[in-house]
């Protein structure tokens, strides 16, 4: 049987192994797939040990220390010198950043390419910044005051890459005007603080779809003012079951079909309500 595996640290509460748990069923193929906690300082004296997996999978602290134990890198984690997802074959790693490819499959590309209205510039926020400049979009960045100089850098490093992108930043409390999208890349609205939300009722009135980052709760309240206007919503879940598909997709020609996915979101979100009842 084929040996996967997620590595982060600390790792609590994970939802990883049951979304590939269930890749592997849709797929009709064997893997195991185990979670391992592994300090920053661990990191170097376990990659022999990761090298007898057929591929893995990266989380927080160790997305970029990971890099200097690569033998090479695809196009997606050279550009957000980030790697999630490492494939290993005789030996070698090879890293990808699958979080770019789950961010754009649970996203409307067309909106996308649209006015995007970005809640929050960090983490993930960084790759989603970037994602719509690509895609042509015009980028308002709305932030907190203690994210001005964040937000200069990425709107620099934006400016830089993309000469012809258009990006401005404004303060959270003073959006206004219309989106053709909003996401959120913030933490406001994660459990257990389920009742907040980044931006106004009126800002999310006018947009046209929303994403929001954040996979628990299932639905936060940013979701379910969008939905009170009838605008359509999608969560994290989508984002996170993606990206790991994308794995399968790379580890061994995993291929899903649409039904398959939604199906997985479903099983996952409900799970996960489960266990933070």
């Amino acid at each position: 049987m084929e040996s996967y595996g997620l590595i982060g640290h600390p790792l609590g509460h994970t939802m990883s192994p049951f979304i590939h748990e269930k890749l592997f069923e849709a797929s009709g193929r064997s893997g195991e797939y185990s979670v391992m906690d592994i300090a920053p300082e661990e990191l170097s004296s376990k990659i022999s040990e990761l090298k007898k997996l057929n591929g893995f999978n990266i989380t927080i602290p160790h997305k970029v220390p990971i890099i200097e134990f690569t033998d090479s890198l695809d196009e997606s984690a050279e550009r957000y010198n980030s790697v999630n997802c490492i494939h290993s074959e005789n030996g070698k790693l090879r890293g990808y950043n699958t979080d770019c490819d789950g961010f754009l499959r649970s996203v409307d590309n067309d909106a996308l390419g649209g006015k995007v209205l970005l809640l929050g510039c960090g983490g993930v926020g960084r790759m989603m910044a970037i994602e719509a400049v690509r895609h042509g979009g015009e980028l308002t960045m709305a932030i907190i005051p203690e994210a001005v100089d964040m937000a200069k850098e990425l709107a620099g490093e934006i400016s830089e890459k993309y000469p012809d992108s258009k990006v401005k930043t404004v303060f959270t409390k003073d959006v206004s005007g219309s989106f053709d999208l909003l996401v959120n890349a913030t933490p406001v609205g994660m459990y257990p603080k389920c009742d907040a939300c980044a931006v106004s009722e009126e800002a999310v009135a006018g947009c046209g779809a929303v994403f929001d980052a954040i996979y628990n709760p299932g639905k936060t309240k940013l979701m379910k003012l969008a939905e009170a206007h009838g605008i359509p919503a999608v969560g994290g879940m989508s984002m996170l079951v993606y990206q790991a598909a994308v794995a399968h997709e790379i580890w061994y020609g995993g291929s899903f079909s649409r039904e398959q996915i939604d199906s997985i979101i479903r099983d996952a979100s409900e799970a996960l309500e489960r266990n933070f009842k």
